[in-house]
């Protein structure tokens, strides 16, 4: 095996921006965020590095950047994980392990490190390739495909069989729907007019902007207060007419009788669909509320493995599906949600925002639909307008469709720069904040 075909080493970054001096990201759960991210690096001797990272918020590195330099002696002195099959057996090697697995089986923070290394790696392979990583995919034959996929405690809803027959259908049209992709761009909407923290006239005033800007459907933050929420839903909606869809997101705020209750209140002002409503591990309650009130019911950016998503399928609970690239273990757990979501007829429409997770997750849902669903109807990608300069390929938003990019990887390569300027807590940045704030621990 040639030196560079080897994985030399594994580099963890704990990276943190004090977005929660804005406000920016504030939600129902979430009121005072630190944008962060666990960020990895996958060296080989001569060729290109692979990047990946966890989004998380603050504190959360602590544990994260841990969990990931545990990983480190699945790849570092092994084959660079380049071919469909090496990358497919390192995501079953990761998630199988059975003293980690011990931790939470396919859950939590050992899951979402494994998605880390298992995106650097996709990276690593779609750089070596000399494409992005939505193009890599689609090039993969539905054989390679379906071989990237752990179909365990999947086959009750989705058999390889059945995902290969979806692939194989999809296969006719992937050159003219790459040539649409590139030329039109994938729709998205906006989640910048929508948090928490925001006065009402800086959301009435960003929802036109966003509107003026393209975007055909923006997402507001709910949950906190009733009243409020009657409030701000009014008033943007009176601000951008009735064509304009508007989402709302609860983050989990509500039991089930209380989001009922409050999206029945909500219902008049036309919300598009409910996000996360009730706790993300909670599939029958999900079921319950979209029963129980008449807007359409969305989740999935925190939901913890393919195996919930199979549930929400089953169980008829979801109107959309919410992928995020950081959150289960990488690409093939996305590709099994993506082939159940295609059998189901339930669209995808990816969590975004944060750090970095629109450059990720649009690979997702561009390779869906090339090479999986074969349709963009009723689908978006949510794109939140910041921290993108930190990116050295960043995502591309123009007239409210994500621009298709073309340069080789997975977009997540961060500027040396900016790894520099906020690593935590030695960074520059972080060291003008003073003692109390680099410790990271609220007073």
């Amino acid at each position: 095996m040639a030196v560079s075909d080897t994985v030399t080493g594994l580099e963890v970054h704990d990276v943190r921006f004090p977005t929660s001096d804005r406000l920016h990201g504030s939600d129902a759960m979430h009121p005072d965020p630190d944008y962060s991210a666990a960020y990895v690096t996958l060296h080989t001797a001569d060729g290109p590095a692979g990047h990946g990272f966890c989004f998380t918020l603050g504190r959360g590195n602590d544990v994260m950047a841990a969990a990931i330099r545990a990983l480190a002696p699945y790849v570092v002195g092994r084959p660079a994980p380049v071919t469909a099959a090496r990358l497919g057996a390192l995501h079953r090697a990761l998630t199988h392990d059975s003293q980690l697995r011990w931790l939470g089986p396919e859950k939590g923070v050992a899951q979402m490190a494994a998605g880390a290394v298992v995106n650097a790696a996709f990276d690593l392979a779609a750089r070596r390739a000399g494409r992005p990583v939505w193009e890599f995919l689609a090039r993969l034959t539905p054989e390679e495909l379906v071989g990237l996929v752990d179909f365990r405690y999947l086959s009750d809803a989705l058999t390889p069989d059945e995902a290969l027959a979806l692939l194989r259908a999809a296969e006719p049209g992937r050159a003219d729907r790459a040539a649409r992709l590139r030329a039109e761009g994938y729709p998205a909407y906006t989640t910048s007019p929508g948090w928490l923290g925001h006065d009402d006239a800086t959301v009435v005033r960003l929802a036109e902007a966003a509107v003026a800007d393209g975007f055909g459907q923006l997402k507001l933050k709910v949950g906190a207060d009733l009243d409020d929420d009657l409030r701000r839903l009014g008033l943007v909606r009176a601000a951008v007419g009735p064509g304009v869809r508007i989402a709302v997101d609860a983050n989990q705020r509500w039991d089930v009788a209380e989001a009922v209750r409050w999206m029945t209140a909500l219902a008049p002002h036309a919300p598009y669909w409910i996000e996360e409503p009730t706790s993300p591990d909670d599939v029958l309650g999900h079921a319950a509320v979209r029963a129980g009130q008449p807007v359409k019911v969305a989740t999935g950016e925190h939901v913890a493995n393919r195996v919930v998503f199979k549930q929400l399928l089953q169980a008829g609970a979801v109107d959309f599906v919410q992928i995020d690239a950081a959150r289960v273990a990488g690409v093939p757990d996305n590709l099994a949600v993506l082939l159940m979501a295609a059998k189901y007829g339930v669209p995808v429409c990816p969590h975004a925002g944060g750090v970095g997770l629109c450059e990720l997750v649009q690979h997702l849902a561009m390779f869906d639909y090339v090479a999986v669903s074969g349709s963009w109807e009723d689908r978006v990608i949510e794109y939140v307008d910041d921290l993108h300069e930190h990116f050295t390929e960043p995502a591309v938003v123009v007239r409210g469709r994500y621009q298709a990019p073309a340069a080789p990887g997975f977009s997540a390569r961060m500027e040396p720069a900016s790894l520099a300027a906020y690593r935590f807590p030695d960074g520059p940045v972080w060291r003008a904040r003073g003692p109390h704030r680099a410790t990271g621990v609220p007073a």
